[in-house]
C-alpha cells in the first residue's frame, strides 16, 4: 500500500507542530524519518495511524480514508509506539494475540494461534512464545511487540525509534528483521530512527525534519551527508568509507549558535 501525505500539517492545540510536509511511502520500501529531539518525527507517524489530527490529504493507495478513522481502516496500518515495549505479566503467544482484537471473538480460534505462530516464526522468536514478556531482552520484546503489530495483517507498519534502548547487536537484528519483513511482506514502513547510519544502511528512502519542517527527502546517499544533515543536527561531520559501500557519518563537534541547513545538491 502506498502511503502519500500532501501539505500535511499538524497541531496540538495552539501550537504548530508540523507545517505543509509531503511524503511518499512506497510499499516494499523502508523510509526512515530523522530529525532532532521535538522536531515532530513521532507526530507525523501518529497522523498517519489515526491518532493525531491533520490538515491536508493523506492518501492510502490513492484513497482518502474515513476521519475519524473506523476500526476497518485502522486494521491498515500497525503503529508500534515508542514506549511499547514495557513489562507485562503475560506470555509472548498472548501479547501477540493482542494484535488481533479486530478478528477475536468470544474465544482465541486455532486460526488466531496458527496465524500468531507463523508471525513468532517470521521474526525467528517462535521459541519464545510460552515465556513471559517480563523475561525478555529489551531486543526480544521489541520483536515480540512488531510481532504484535504484524499479527493483523496490515499493509503499513509504522516504528518510533524501535531501537532506542537496545545494544548494538539487537539494533542491527531488529533493523534486518524490519527490513526482510517489509520487503517480504510488501510492507509501506515508516521508521523513526536516531541512528544516521542506521538510516543509511536499512533505509530506502530518508525525510530530514527539522522544527515542523521537511528539510530534504530522498535516498539515503543523497540525504544523509555531512553538508545536508550536519546543519540540522548543528554538528560538525565528517563522511569516512564503511563497510559494505555504506559511508559512516561521524560527528566531531557541536556547532555553537543558529545554522540553517543545507539543501542537498
Amino acid at each position: 500500500m502506498k502511503i502519500e501525505l500532501r501539505d500535511i500539517s499538524i497541531s496540538y492545540g495552539k501550537r504548530a507542530v508540523m507545517q505543509s510536509i509531503s511524503l511518499t511511502a512506497m510499499p516494499g520500501d523502508v523510509t526512515a524519518i530523522v530529525g532532532p529531539n521535538g522536531c515532530g518525527k513521532t507526530s507525523v507517524l501518529r497522523a498517519i495511524a489515526g491518532l493525531a489530527g491533520y490538515s491536508g490529504q493523506l492518501l492510502f493507495d490513492g484513497r482518502a480514508l474515513d476521519r475519524p478513522p473506523k476500526k476497518s481502516n485502522r486494521s491498515l496500518v500497525s503503529y508500534v509506539a515508542q514506549d511499547s515495549a514495557g513489562r507485562s505479566s503475560l506470555t509472548v503467544l498472548e501479547v501477540v494475540l493482542l494484535g488481533r482484537l479486530a478478528t477475536l471473538g468470544l474465544r482465541v480460534t486455532e486460526v488466531d494461534k496458527h496465524v500468531v505462530c507463523e508471525v513468532l516464526a517470521e521474526l525467528g522468536i517462535l521459541h519464545l512464545a510460552q515465556r513471559f514478556l517480563v523475561e525478555l531482552s529489551g531486543g526480544q520484546r521489541q520483536l515480540v511487540f512488531i510481532a504484535q503489530a504484524l499479527a493483523r495483517n496490515p499493509a503499513a507498519l509504522l516504528l518510533d525509534e524501535p531501537t532506542s534502548a537496545l545494544d548494538i547487536y539487537h539494533q542491527l537484528h531488529v533493523l534486518e528483521v524490519v527490513r526482510r519483513t517489509t520487503q517480504k511482506r510488501g510492507l509501506a514502513t515508516v521508521i523513526v530512527l536516531h541512528d544516521l547510519n542506521a538510516a543509511i544502511r536499512y533505509a530506502d528512502q530518508v525525510a530530514v525534519l527539522r522544527e515542523g519542517h521537511m528539510l530534504a527527502c530522498g535516498k539515503p546517499e543523497e540525504i544523509v551527508r555531512p553538508d545536508v544533515v550536519g546543519p540540522v543536527f548543528r554538528v560538525e561531520m565528517v563522511s569516512l568509507p564503511g563497510a559494505g559501500n555504506y559511508p559512516t557519518l561521524v560527528a566531531t563537534g557541536p556547532v555553537h549558535g543558529s545554522q540553517g541547513a543545507a539543501s542537498p545538491t
